[in-house]
């Protein structure tokens, strides 16, 4: 495994790999006193539920516009679910030029396997995993109820939220999720720092 590149280290190559930190490993940096960013790239109704104390909030579409709020000269940490979108964000810092910068290895999930501690926000809307089930079934739904009662062609709404949910589970990758996140529910400021960072 990777370990974070020290301070005076150059510019990543915007094609290797990026640097990955173990849970473990970032809550002894943590309490050591490190003075890393914590960035989550998740998005709002996800950082609401659940997420690493002192991470501020930057989702993965927004990295390259708020660039600027980070620090270039301090390590930064990317978060998120599982450690697929902190890849991708990593990707985008190093074609900025920055230098130090890592992913929490299997992000929030990983994080909280371990044990590690967690905040969230008391009026967090449900997760957007949550969220997603939810539609999805209610889209299967529909669709065998309209298929009996009005029309067999109603059939291809449950067959088109089956075949959606298996691509989202091969790719890890749900384009619901990212449209359930941008709802208005999803999208308020909450109380507290989450989406005030």
């Amino acid at each position: 495994m990777n370990t974070m590149a020290s301070p005076t280290s150059p510019a990543r190559t915007p094609g290797a790999p990026p640097d990955r930190i173990a849970p473990a490993d970032l809550r002894r940096r943590l309490d050591a006193g490190d003075a890393l960013q914590l960035v989550d790239v998740r998005e709002a109704a996800e950082f609401a539920a659940g997420r690493l104390a002192g991470a501020r909030l930057i989702p993965q579409g927004e990295l390259e516009r708020r660039a600027g709020e980070l620090d270039r000269n301090r390590p930064v940490v990317l978060v998120c679910r599982s450690g697929r979108r902190s890849v991708e964000a990593s990707k985008t810092l190093a074609t900025m030029g920055f230098a130090d910068v890592a992913c929490l290895d299997g992000g929030l999930t990983a994080w909280e396997s371990a044990g590690l501690p967690t905040e969230r926000d008391p009026h967090a809307p449900w997760s957007l995993e949550r969220q997603v089930r939810v539609a999805a079934g209610a889209v299967v739904l529909i669709g065998v109820v309209l298929g009996f009662t009005l029309h067999p062609g109603f059939f291809g709404l449950s067959a088109l939220a089956g075949a959606g949910v298996m691509i989202s589970g091969i790719t890890d990758w749900c384009g619901l999720g990212l449209l359930i996140a941008r709802a208005p529910w999803n999208r308020r400021r909450h109380s507290g720092t989450c989406c005030s960072r």
